[in-house]
């Protein structure tokens, strides 16, 4: 097994979509597990990589699309989960992680072969990139309390999928290892 990632889907998010107040019940539910998944990924010195979508705003860096988001009607779901100094960023334009952004590359230089996915949505964003994972050969876990939906039905669906189709493991995040036998230990994050 290769080097683990810990990939954080739209996290950083406005809130300022139709969906929005459906939404926002599951990622309260979420955010415990996913600050435990960074706090974990952090202290074994597993590469974090973030990768958001623009909002639409194409001249936009990674500091303005976090304080956008922090300045949202939500900003109470975006603070526990701000990046720190050594992660990563990548942004996308559509669900998938992969689609169209340098994802695949930056995995590939720092030696990744297996990805955890946390974020928002499960049936959306997370199921396309655990699909756009697994095609590129990527192990693929999903931190099932870690994923945030918007429908309960579907996103069950999703998760069935992912681990039947695409062969990725479902665990609850304090069940994720990060450090030894998850990869090579030790080393810099990013």
């Amino acid at each position: 097994m290769g080097r683990t990632a810990l990939i954080v889907i739209d996290m950083l998010n406005t809130y300022e979509h139709e969906d929005a107040d459906v939404l926002v019940g599951s990622v309260r539910e979420a955010l415990p597990g996913v600050g435990m998944l960074l706090k974990r990924a952090r202290d074994a010195q597993v590469p974090v990589v973030y990768v958001n979508d623009n909002f639409g705003r194409w001249r936009s860096h990674h500091g303005e699309l976090l304080e956008a988001a922090l300045a949202g009607r939500y900003g109470d779901l975006v603070r526990p989960v701000v990046p720190d100094e050594e992660d990563l960023f990548v942004v996308k334009a559509r669900h998938s992680v992969f689609f169209e952004t340098p994802l695949a590359y930056l995995l590939g230089q720092l030696g990744v072969r297996r990805v955890v996915l946390c974020g928002q949505v499960t049936e959306q964003c997370v199921l396309y990139s655990a699909l756009d994972a697994h095609i590129r050969h990527l192990d693929v876990v999903v931190a099932l309390d870690a994923v945030a939906h918007i429908d309960a039905a579907l996103a069950d669906a999703a998760l069935k999928m992912m681990e039947r189709n695409m062969s990725a493991e479902l665990l609850p995040s304090g069940e994720i290892a990060f450090g030894e036998g998850a990869g090579p230990a030790g080393g810099p994050r990013g």
